[in-house]
Protein backbone atom coordinates (compact mmCIF):
# COMPACT_ATOMS: atom_id res chain seq x y z
CA UNK A 1 0.00 0.00 0.00
CA UNK A 2 1.40 3.36 -1.12
CA UNK A 3 2.08 5.17 2.51
CA UNK A 4 -0.01 8.59 2.48
CA UNK A 5 -2.79 6.71 1.62
CA UNK A 6 -1.89 4.57 4.73
CA UNK A 7 -1.45 7.71 6.81
CA UNK A 8 -4.60 9.01 5.02
CA UNK A 9 -6.85 5.77 5.70
CA UNK A 10 -5.65 5.76 9.31
CA UNK A 11 -6.17 9.50 9.88
CA UNK A 12 -9.55 9.10 8.68
CA UNK A 13 -9.89 5.87 11.01
CA UNK A 14 -9.04 8.00 14.34
CA UNK A 15 -11.40 10.32 13.57
CA UNK A 16 -14.07 8.22 13.34
CA UNK A 17 -15.06 9.09 9.56
CA UNK A 18 -15.81 6.24 6.73
CA UNK A 19 -13.61 5.73 4.37
CA UNK A 20 -12.46 3.36 0.70
CA UNK A 21 -9.35 2.25 -0.28
CA UNK A 22 -9.56 1.88 -3.75
CA UNK A 23 -7.12 -0.51 -5.53
CA UNK A 24 -7.08 -0.31 -9.37
CA UNK A 25 -6.28 -4.66 -9.91
CA UNK A 26 -4.80 -3.72 -12.94
CA UNK A 27 -1.68 -1.83 -11.80
CA UNK A 28 -1.90 -1.98 -8.24
CA UNK A 29 -2.13 1.50 -7.60
CA UNK A 30 -4.88 2.61 -4.46
CA UNK A 31 -6.15 5.82 -3.43
CA UNK A 32 -8.57 6.56 -0.35
CA UNK A 33 -11.92 7.92 -1.41
CA UNK A 34 -13.53 9.31 1.89
CA UNK A 35 -17.33 9.67 2.68
CA UNK A 36 -18.95 12.99 0.60
CA UNK A 37 -15.81 12.81 -2.19
CA UNK A 38 -17.27 12.91 -5.57
CA UNK A 39 -16.76 9.95 -7.53
CA UNK A 40 -17.76 9.78 -11.81
CA UNK A 41 -19.58 7.21 -13.39
CA UNK A 42 -20.35 3.65 -12.42
CA UNK A 43 -17.15 3.54 -10.13
CA UNK A 44 -18.78 6.23 -7.82
CA UNK A 45 -21.86 4.54 -8.16
CA UNK A 46 -20.30 1.28 -6.66
CA UNK A 47 -18.54 3.56 -4.09
CA UNK A 48 -22.03 4.69 -2.56
CA UNK A 49 -23.10 1.63 -2.16
CA UNK A 50 -20.15 0.21 -0.29
CA UNK A 51 -20.04 3.27 2.17
CA UNK A 52 -23.72 2.51 2.73
CA UNK A 53 -23.31 -1.24 2.90
CA UNK A 54 -19.97 -1.46 4.86
CA UNK A 55 -18.82 -4.44 2.27
CA UNK A 56 -15.27 -4.49 0.87
CA UNK A 57 -15.21 -6.25 -2.70
CA UNK A 58 -14.24 -6.40 -6.44
CA UNK A 59 -16.39 -4.10 -8.68
CA UNK A 60 -16.06 -3.42 -12.67
CA UNK A 61 -16.22 -0.14 -13.72
CA UNK A 62 -15.16 2.01 -17.14
CA UNK A 63 -13.20 -1.32 -18.09
CA UNK A 64 -11.33 -1.61 -15.02
CA UNK A 65 -11.24 -3.84 -12.43
CA UNK A 66 -11.23 -1.95 -8.33
CA UNK A 67 -10.85 -3.40 -5.32
CA UNK A 68 -12.91 -1.52 -2.68
CA UNK A 69 -11.62 -1.70 1.20
CA UNK A 70 -14.35 -0.32 2.98
CA UNK A 71 -14.00 1.37 6.76
CA UNK A 72 -17.00 2.48 8.66
CA UNK A 73 -16.61 3.66 11.85
CA UNK A 74 -18.42 1.19 14.69
CA UNK A 75 -21.69 2.59 14.70
CA UNK A 76 -22.51 3.81 18.06
CA UNK A 77 -26.46 3.50 19.78
CA UNK A 78 -26.84 6.10 22.41
CA UNK A 79 -30.15 5.75 24.47
CA UNK A 80 -31.16 8.31 26.77
CA UNK A 81 -33.43 6.88 29.35
CA UNK A 82 -32.71 3.25 31.78
CA UNK A 83 -36.13 2.21 30.92
CA UNK A 84 -38.12 -1.26 29.79
CA UNK A 85 -37.73 -0.45 26.25
CA UNK A 86 -33.68 -0.11 27.17
CA UNK A 87 -33.65 -3.33 28.70
CA UNK A 88 -35.19 -4.93 25.65
CA UNK A 89 -33.15 -3.41 22.91
CA UNK A 90 -30.08 -3.69 24.41
CA UNK A 91 -29.75 -7.46 23.73
CA UNK A 92 -31.34 -6.73 19.94
CA UNK A 93 -29.22 -4.12 19.51
CA UNK A 94 -25.84 -6.50 20.38
CA UNK A 95 -26.70 -8.73 18.06
CA UNK A 96 -27.58 -6.55 14.85
CA UNK A 97 -24.09 -4.90 15.55
CA UNK A 98 -24.84 -1.71 17.37
CA UNK A 99 -23.81 -1.79 20.93
CA UNK A 100 -25.84 0.07 22.88
CA UNK A 101 -24.97 2.65 25.94
CA UNK A 102 -27.77 3.78 27.89
CA UNK A 103 -27.31 7.23 30.31
CA UNK A 104 -29.94 8.45 32.70
CA UNK A 105 -29.38 10.09 35.68
CA UNK A 106 -31.87 8.73 37.65
CA UNK A 107 -29.66 6.11 39.71
CA UNK A 108 -32.68 4.05 40.73
CA UNK A 109 -33.19 3.06 37.29
CA UNK A 110 -29.58 2.63 36.14
CA UNK A 111 -28.18 -0.31 37.68
CA UNK A 112 -25.58 -3.37 36.98
CA UNK A 113 -29.12 -5.40 38.41
CA UNK A 114 -31.21 -3.48 35.26
CA UNK A 115 -28.37 -3.62 32.60
CA UNK A 116 -26.17 -6.55 33.11
CA UNK A 117 -23.45 -6.69 30.52
CA UNK A 118 -24.51 -3.51 29.32
CA UNK A 119 -22.73 0.51 29.62
CA UNK A 120 -24.81 2.06 31.28
CA UNK A 121 -23.89 5.52 33.02
CA UNK A 122 -26.22 7.28 35.96
CA UNK A 123 -25.18 10.58 34.99
CA UNK A 124 -27.04 13.60 33.18
CA UNK A 125 -26.59 13.11 28.85
CA UNK A 126 -24.50 16.55 28.98
CA UNK A 127 -21.61 15.59 31.21
CA UNK A 128 -21.05 12.04 29.38
CA UNK A 129 -21.37 13.48 25.97
CA UNK A 130 -19.15 16.45 26.75
CA UNK A 131 -16.36 13.82 27.38
CA UNK A 132 -17.57 11.41 24.71
CA UNK A 133 -19.31 13.51 21.88
CA UNK A 134 -21.60 12.28 19.32
CA UNK A 135 -20.59 12.40 15.85
CA UNK A 136 -22.32 11.39 12.04
CA UNK A 137 -21.88 7.60 12.87
CA UNK A 138 -23.60 7.71 16.26
CA UNK A 139 -27.66 7.14 16.46
CA UNK A 140 -29.12 8.43 19.72
CA UNK A 141 -32.88 7.71 20.89
CA UNK A 142 -34.24 9.87 23.72
CA UNK A 143 -37.09 7.66 25.81
CA UNK A 144 -37.54 9.44 29.33
CA UNK A 145 -40.30 11.20 28.61
CA UNK A 146 -38.52 13.90 30.63
CA UNK A 147 -37.52 17.04 28.78
CA UNK A 148 -34.97 17.98 31.30
CA UNK A 149 -33.24 14.88 30.67
CA UNK A 150 -33.80 14.58 26.90
CA UNK A 151 -33.97 17.79 25.34
CA UNK A 152 -30.03 18.28 25.87
CA UNK A 153 -28.74 15.28 24.34
CA UNK A 154 -31.79 15.42 21.16
CA UNK A 155 -30.33 18.78 20.45
CA UNK A 156 -26.78 18.12 20.76
CA UNK A 157 -27.25 15.32 18.34
CA UNK A 158 -28.73 17.46 16.04
CA UNK A 159 -25.93 19.82 16.15
CA UNK A 160 -23.99 16.90 15.84
CA UNK A 161 -25.34 15.37 12.63
CA UNK A 162 -26.10 11.97 13.91
CA UNK A 163 -27.28 9.43 11.25
CA UNK A 164 -30.63 8.74 13.52
CA UNK A 165 -32.17 10.54 16.13
CA UNK A 166 -35.47 9.40 17.81
CA UNK A 167 -37.63 10.59 20.52
CA UNK A 168 -40.37 8.63 22.28
CA UNK A 169 -43.90 10.71 22.48
CA UNK A 170 -46.91 11.39 21.03
CA UNK A 171 -47.10 14.16 18.62
CA UNK A 172 -48.74 16.57 21.16
CA UNK A 173 -45.74 16.02 23.61
CA UNK A 174 -43.40 16.57 20.15
CA UNK A 175 -44.87 19.76 19.07
CA UNK A 176 -44.14 20.95 22.27
CA UNK A 177 -40.79 19.56 22.73
CA UNK A 178 -40.41 21.34 19.07
CA UNK A 179 -40.96 24.68 20.80
CA UNK A 180 -38.44 23.82 23.50
CA UNK A 181 -35.57 23.20 20.72
CA UNK A 182 -36.48 25.88 18.70
CA UNK A 183 -35.92 27.89 21.99
CA UNK A 184 -32.47 26.11 22.21
CA UNK A 185 -31.11 27.80 18.81
CA UNK A 186 -32.12 24.07 16.48
CA UNK A 187 -33.52 25.32 13.37
CA UNK A 188 -36.72 23.72 11.43
CA UNK A 189 -34.42 21.91 9.37
CA UNK A 190 -32.42 19.88 12.60
CA UNK A 191 -36.10 19.46 13.62
CA UNK A 192 -37.39 17.61 10.55
CA UNK A 193 -34.15 14.97 11.49
CA UNK A 194 -35.69 14.15 14.66
CA UNK A 195 -37.91 10.76 14.28
CA UNK A 196 -41.04 11.15 16.52
CA UNK A 197 -43.00 9.53 17.41
CA UNK A 198 -40.16 7.29 17.52
CA UNK A 199 -39.32 3.75 15.64
CA UNK A 200 -41.23 2.10 12.62
CA UNK A 201 -44.60 2.35 12.66
CA UNK A 202 -45.93 -1.44 13.70
CA UNK A 203 -48.08 -0.69 15.92
CA UNK A 204 -46.17 -1.69 18.16
CA UNK A 205 -47.83 -2.03 21.56
CA UNK A 206 -45.28 -3.14 24.40
CA UNK A 207 -41.61 -2.20 25.41
CA UNK A 208 -40.47 -5.61 23.62
CA UNK A 209 -42.16 -4.60 20.45
CA UNK A 210 -41.29 -0.91 20.57
CA UNK A 211 -37.76 -1.57 20.79
CA UNK A 212 -38.23 -3.94 17.78
CA UNK A 213 -39.54 -0.69 16.02
CA UNK A 214 -36.62 1.52 17.28
CA UNK A 215 -34.06 -1.23 15.96
CA UNK A 216 -35.52 -1.43 12.73
CA UNK A 217 -35.50 2.61 12.26
CA UNK A 218 -31.97 2.27 13.14
CA UNK A 219 -30.97 0.20 10.95
CA UNK A 220 -32.69 1.58 8.00
CA UNK A 221 -31.26 5.17 8.76
CA UNK A 222 -27.63 3.56 9.10
CA UNK A 223 -27.60 1.82 5.90
CA UNK A 224 -29.84 4.94 3.59
CA UNK A 225 -27.32 7.28 5.18
CA UNK A 226 -27.13 9.94 2.42
CA UNK A 227 -30.23 8.84 0.53
CA UNK A 228 -33.34 11.12 -0.08
CA UNK A 229 -36.20 10.66 1.33
CA UNK A 230 -37.47 9.11 -1.93
CA UNK A 231 -34.12 6.90 -2.99
CA UNK A 232 -34.21 4.79 0.70
CA UNK A 233 -37.01 2.82 -0.66
CA UNK A 234 -35.40 2.00 -3.65
CA UNK A 235 -32.19 0.52 -1.48
CA UNK A 236 -33.84 -1.24 1.14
Amino acid sequence: MDPFALKTLNAERRARRAAILVTDLGDGRDRVVKEGDAVAGDLGIAITKAFRTGLSGAVDAEGRQFFLNVHLPQPRLVVIGAVHISQALAPMAKIAGFPLEIIDPRTAFTSDERFPDVIHKAEWPEDVLKHCPLDRYAALAAITHDPKIDDWPLKSALDAGCFYVGALGSRKTHAKRVERLLAMGATPEQIERINAPIGLDISAANPAEIAVAILGQVISAFRSRGLGASARGEAA
